[in-house]
């Protein structure tokens, strides 16, 4: 099975633009939501975890709106992440899937499923989810992504990058330069100041503050779906207190923390992360 960068490109034309993502396998569609952060894509998120999936499942690893890889649309980028989903499985004619979603990705998920319940048969978050209940807010990986978006520098990159982990040796030199090489790109860091510039979060932080509207993570008792919740136990992005209202108002979640283990568990608990979702997602 070919599951190299060129073997599996693809990309599909919607009405709101390009939307790329990456294909590999047969059986069930399986769509994977990448997070957000500096120099982020689909296929980095996913990469190493794909010959794994594909041997199970038809998978798909789309590019979000705005991250530089597919078409920009105007509007903040979860929202517009949300909506490409819907856009993307009705291009292929998806009607259901079962759907991995990193940190931000999980967010996505969660709001698709709990919009459109018929299209998200099973959902695997892994960080992300959820409110925090006695950490700090913004947590330590927030704080340095808005130290980057206000102004951006190979030092400040390398420090984020290295909180994502436990182990800081996953954070290769290689792992370095493409994030650096992504994060330069014009679209790529509009999206990222437009989630974590300071003004942008400021202006966030006021509009929740006079909104009515209650928080999406309030209304997680509508997600029908059977749901995965996975968590790394040191993740100082998302830290492991975030999970516990996600865990009781989603009517059939359950909670796997793997220790040792920071924001990017798919890549730092790579085997024990694919063991646990593959018997989740084949039961």
């Amino acid at each position: 099975m070919d599951v190299t960068y060129e073997g599996t490109e693809r990309e599909v034309a919607t009405d709101k633009g390009t939307l790329r993502y990456h294909e590999a396998g047969e059986g069930p569609p399986l769509i994977l939501l990448h997070g957000s952060g500096i120099g982020v894509s689909g296929w980095r998120n996913y990469r190493g975890n794909l010959a794994v999936f594909a041997k199970h499942f038809h998978c798909y690893i789309l590019e979000f709106p705005g991250f530089g890889v597919s078409d920009p649309v105007d509007g903040h980028p979860v929202l517009t992440a949300a909506s490409s989903v819907n856009r993307f499985m009705d291009a292929l004619g998806i009607e259901s899937a079962a759907m991995i979603g990193n940190s931000m990705g999980g967010v996505v998920g969660v709001n698709v499923a709990m919009r459109f319940p018929d299209r998200v048969r099973k959902l695997v978050t892994i960080g992300g989810i959820g409110p925090n209940i006695f950490s700090q807010n913004p947590s330590e990986g927030t704080r340095l992504l808005q130290d980057f978006a206000d102004g951006p520098s190979r030092e400040k990159l390398v420090r984020w990058l290295e909180c994502m982990v436990y182990d800081k040796s996953v954070i290769t030199e290689e792992r370095i330069e493409e994030r650096w090489e992504t994060a330069n790109d014009p679209a790529s860091h509009q999206a990222l100041s437009a989630m974590y510039g300071s003004k942008a979060f400021a202006a966030q932080q006021q509009m929740m503050a006079n909104s009515d509207a209650p928080p999406y993570w309030s209304m997680m008792h509508k997600v029908q779906c059977p749901t995965l919740l996975t968590w790394g136990l040191d993740d100082r992005q998302c830290p492991p207190d975030m999970p516990m209202i996600p865990m009781r108002l989603i009517p059939n979640a359950e909670l796997h923390v793997f220790p040792n283990c920071g924001h990017w568990v798919m890549i730092e608990a790579k085997q024990a992360f694919e063991r646990v979702t593959l018997e989740f997602l084949l039961r």
